[in-house]
């Protein structure tokens, strides 16, 4: 077939679905809050107003950006700068120049406000919050990027930032980073008081973490608190002699079994609560867990993997192990924060700098979390990308009748009913929110 190519004038954007973002953040009235806040004033008169800079920022890493240089291609649509009334939009050096105003006081103002703001408008409280930190490898001269624990490139920089989610809501409540070189737990309460600050008026009725934060500072500390915690146990010595030596196993499945003792450590003014599993690899072959490595030797703790945790909880151990298994969704939502949100890629040579812009992306997906619930509101959990496909990729034009503006879909008749059904349930959202 012969193909001829020809030209047009009309402004076309492929991000139509984008629409009913901008409805939800006109609902929520998140330019309000903004322009409450203190966030870096342009010095000149031709400088981009900072909260469109904000915006423009959130829409470019909802449209795909995980990249400075990526947001040009918003940049370029006039769809989308029309849709948000703005004459002119942001290029990526204008972005890096306004995070680089970001210093650590402004972050703390900033983004306290926000979080405050978003967490005081939801109605759910008594929270389970997952605790857990990420390696983002770097590969330029940024400040506070140096050589630690890094799985995946080893020996080279990165940061070891920490984040606290609300896992049943999954939402961001703080996101710290910190030097390459931090151990897991470092600045861990500084980090809760923090992300308590920032949830102010809610409850935390749990908290979860893995085991890089089992030591005996964190558990003394949260029970000071009187905050529920489950954390897991590291492997050491006398924790696997332990398990070794424990006779009483309670079957929970195929191949999987658990038991519990009060267990204390040699560095322990007192004895704690451990809750052991272990299954059997011969039924349960894709098993998680430790190896006993101290008698590796005996075949028969070779057929299991084990693994154990800490709590101050008075639940059956099987509740206390099946509400820890759900900290695994932290996981997911770190790996998404990277695939989709630029986590990874968002950075600059200014340590704080690429602290506000981690922590803006962190908004962008608490938005779209909050998107996926109040208007999308399906069972399913789908990640931005796959929203992408589905939802904004829609090709879309401005047209003017009388003093209407209209906005033009390109939609097959199947899927028009589909868009009307989400827009309708957009202008519906209102505050406060209940997740239900």
């Amino acid at each position: 077939m012969d193909i001829k190519i020809e030209f047009t004038d009309k402004e076309i954007t492929p991000w139509g679905g984008i629409s009913l973002l901008k409805r939800m953040l006109d609902k929520i009235e998140f330019e309000k809050v903004l322009s409450e806040l203190d966030l870096p004033k342009p010095k000149s008169n031709r400088g981009y107003n900072p909260i469109q800079m904000v915006l423009s920022f959130i829409v470019s890493v909802w449209c795909g950006a995980n990249r400075f240089l990526h947001t040009e291609v918003t940049r370029q649509d006039v769809v989308i700068r029309n849709l948000f009334g703005w004459k002119t939009m942001a290029g990526h050096l204008s972005f890096e120049r306004f995070f680089g105003k970001f210093s650590k006081a402004r972050n703390q103002r900033v983004f306290t406000g926000i979080y405050q703001w978003l967490f005081s408008q939801l109605k759910f409280d008594n929270y389970t919050l997952d605790v857990d930190s990420s390696v983002l490898t770097r590969y330029g001269e940024q400040e506070g990027a140096s050589k630690g624990y890094n799985p995946s490139k080893r020996g080279r920089a990165s940061h070891h930032p920490i984040i606290a989610f609300i896992g049943s809501l999954r939402l961001v409540a703080n996101c710290w980073l910190r030097p390459g070189d931090s151990h897991t737990a470092s600045n861990l309460f500084s980090f809760l008081e923090d992300t308590f600050e920032k949830l102010k008026g809610k409850t935390i009725g749990l908290l979860r973490a893995d085991s890089g934060f089992y030591s005996k500072e964190v558990f003394n500390w949260l029970e000071e608190k009187s905050i529920n915690y489950i954390i897991a146990a590291r492997m050491y010595a006398p924790i696997q002699h332990l398990i070794a030596s424990h006779k009483v196993w309670i079957k929970l499945d195929d191949g999987i079994e658990i038991g519990e003792v009060n267990y204390k450590s040699p560095l322990w003014e007192k004895s704690r609560r451990l809750v052991i599993v272990r299954q059997y690899v011969p039924q349960r072959p894709k098993a998680a867990g430790k190896l006993l490595r101290l008698f590796k030797e005996e075949g028969w703790y070779k057929q299991y993997r084990y693994s154990a945790v800490i709590t101050n909880l008075s639940l059956p151990s099987e509740q206390v192990w099946n509400i820890y298994k759900q900290r695994a969704d932290s996981e997911n939502r770190i790996k998404e924060l990277k695939y989709d949100f630029g986590f990874d890629s968002f950075n600059m040579k200014d340590f704080y700098a690429t602290e506000a812009c981690l922590n803006m992306a962190m908004i962008a997906y608490n938005f779209m979390s909050l998107f996926r619930q109040a208007v999308i509101q399906k069972d399913v959990h789908n990640t931005l990308s796959t929203l992408r496909y589905k939802v904004f990729a829609i090709g879309a034009y401005f047209v003017k009748e009388g003093n209407q503006n209209i906005l033009k879909l390109s939609l097959v008749m199947k899927r028009r009913e589909w868009f009307k059904g989400l827009w309708a349930q957009s202008n519906q959202f209102r505050w406060p929110f209940s997740y239900s």
